[in-house]
């Protein structure tokens, strides 16, 4: 059976069951478990010191009243961040390159934070559909312009994830397999081609933990707007 490069973007299955749930929930796994100490080891240490610069740097923006989000933007941060990584060892899936699972995430977040935003104060959360001072013309385009934007906030958010990780996959698996096949007839150029995939496999990581963090940032701001 031909194989085609998207065929790695498919959910894989063992006996007709989808895998992709335990793909979803291996990554929390990796993380060792809370004891009845503060700290037990070096990896418990790094651990608790990596969510609490990432709680800082997300929490920043945001006033008192969004540091009760805290939780769900730290975890959200820590799941797309494991799975993005982890999606890229060898005869690994991905579940952040399916678009329905990122805008899963995206939609019913980005519609909390409007939904807060609404209850607590609305003339202040419609005031950000019309810029003050706008000509009295203007007001019916800027209405829907502003509109629009607002509504296609969560279907930017998944697109821009799914698109950078399936870019970075096909990249990936383009080279590598230039390098297999050029390994025999041009070992020289094949060299190359490999060192170009390390440079590239080294990008890649560095997008998936950029990724992650541009996710979970653009949820803070959306949410900031409506505090």
């Amino acid at each position: 059976m031909n194989l085609s490069f998207f065929d790695q973007f498919s959910s894989p299955s063992l006996l007709g069951i989808p895998l992709i749930l335990i793909a979803m929930v291996f990554p929390a796994l990796l993380l060792p478990s809370p004891g009845n100490r503060w700290i037990n080891n070096r990896l418990s240490t790094l651990q608790l010191w990596f969510i609490n610069l990432i709680t800082k740097q997300l929490m920043t923006p945001l006033d008192k009243k969004g540091h009760k989000w805290a939780l769900i933007l730290t975890s959200l941060m820590m799941f797309l961040l494991l799975t993005n990584l982890l999606g890229l060892l060898p005869y690994t899936f991905t579940p952040t390159t399916q678009l329905s699972m990122n805008l899963a995430l995206a939609f019913p977040l980005w519609l909390a934070t409007l939904l807060t935003g609404l209850r607590n104060q609305p003339s202040v959360s419609l005031g950000h559909l019309l810029p003050e001072g706008t000509p009295t013309l203007l007001i019916p385009a800027l209405i829907l312009i502003e509109t629009t934007s607002l509504l296609i906030r969560p279907l930017a958010l998944g697109v821009r994830l799914t698109a950078n990780l399936t870019a970075g996959h096909l990249l990936i698996q383009l080279i590598s397999t230039a390098t297999t096949t050029l390994m025999t007839t041009m070992p020289v150029v094949s060299l190359l081609t490999l060192a170009v995939l390390l440079l590239l496999t080294i990008l890649e990581v560095a997008v998936a933990m950029i990724q992650a963090y541009v996710f979970v940032l653009l949820l803070s701001l959306y949410l900031q707007e409506n505090i």
